[in-house]
C-alpha cells in the first residue's frame, strides 16, 4: 500500500521532502478550495523541484463540474507544471455518462502530453449528499474513460470519515472492482491509523491523507509534519506485516 500525502505549499512540501523515505507520492492540493481543490500551476512546479527526484508528485484537478473542455485544459496544466498522477474530483457529474465523458477529455489531454502519466478518476464516498455518481460506479467509469486508476474521498469534510459513508465491505467491493478492471484503487477520506487495518486487509493500493499528519489532525489549520508521517509508515508496514502473517498462517 502506498502512502500519498497532500500539502498545501511549497512550505509543507519542504516538511514532506524531510519524511521522504516515509512516504510514496506527494499530492499538491489546495485543501480551501474544496476536497480536492485544485493549487496554482506556479505552486505545482515549485513543489516539483523541492521533492526528490524518485518521489512521484501528484496533483489535484479540482473538485470539476461537467464542463469537459474546461477540465481537460486544467488536467494538462497540472501535468505540464510537473505532476505525473493527475487526480480528478468527479463533483459536478451526474450520472456516469457525464463522469466518462470528463475523464475521457481528461485522458487523452494528460497522455497527448505524456504517456507515463497516471490519471485517476475520484469520486466520493457521501456523493449522496451532494447528487453526484455512485461510489460504486467510479472503477467503470475509470476504466471505460481509459484512466489509471479509481479513488474514493470524502466531499464535504465536517469531521466524518471515509467509513462513515461507505462500509469497509463496500470498499473492499470497490477496490476488487477496480482491481478487476486492471485500475489501481485509492481510498481516503479523513483516514485515520486506526482504518490502516481495514485499508490493508481489503487489498487497497494507495492510501491519501493529510490531516492524520498534520498538527491536532486539522487538515486545515494543522500543518504537516515530518515525525507525524514517519509514525504514520510505521503503523501502515505493522498492519501489512500483521496481514501477512494472518494470510501466511491461513494457506
Amino acid at each position: 500500500m502506498l502512502l500519498l500525502i497532500s500539502p498545501d505549499s511549497v512550505e509543507e512540501a519542504l516538511e514532506c521532502a524531510k519524511a521522504a523515505e516515509h512516504l510514496d507520492i506527494v499530492d499538491v492540493k489546495k485543501p480551501d478550495e474544496g476536497s480536492l481543490g485544485a493549487n496554482f500551476p506556479w505552486v505545482i512546479r515549485e513543489i516539483r523541484e523541492v521533492v526528490p527526484v524518485g518521489t512521484p508528485v501528484s496533483a489535484t484537478v479540482g473538485d470539476v463540474p461537467y464542463k469537459p473542455g474546461t477540465v481537460a485544459q486544467a488536467a494538462l496544466g497540472a501535468v505540464v507544471s510537473g505532476a505525473t498522477y493527475i487526480k480528478v474530483g468527479l463533483y459536478g457529474c451526474a450520472t456516469p455518462a457525464q463522469a466518462v465523458d470528463v475523464m475521457s477529455g481528461v485522458v487523452r489531454a494528460v497522455k497527448d502530453y505524456r504517456a507515463d502519466a497516471l490519471v485517476v478518476a475520484s469520486g466520493y464516498a457521501d456523493a449522496h449528499r451532494i447528487g453526484c455518481v455512485n461510489p460504486l460506479a467510479l472503477p467503470d467509469i475509470a476504466a471505460r474513460a481509459g484512466a489509471d486508476a479509481a479513488m474514493l474521498d470524502t466531499a464535504i469534510k465536517d469531521g466524518t470519515r471515509l467509513f462513515d459513508h461507505v462500509s469497509p465491505d463496500a470498499c473492499e467491493e470497490f477496490v476488487r472492482r477496480a482491481h478487476d478492471a486492471g485500475l489501481l484503487a485509492a481510498l481516503a477520506g479523513s483516514v485515520k491509523a486506526a482504518d490502516l487495518g481495514a485499508l490493508t486487509r481489503i487489498g487497497t493500493d494507495i492510501v491519501g491523507v493529510r490531516g492524520a499528519v498534520c498538527d491536532g489532525g486539522d487538515r486545515n489549520a494543522g500543518r504537516i509534519r515530518p515525525e507525524l508521517v514517519a509514525a504514520f509508515r510505521a503503523e501502515m508496514d505493522r498492519h501489512a506485516r500483521e496481514h501477512a502473517a494472518t494470510v501466511a498462517a491461513a494457506s
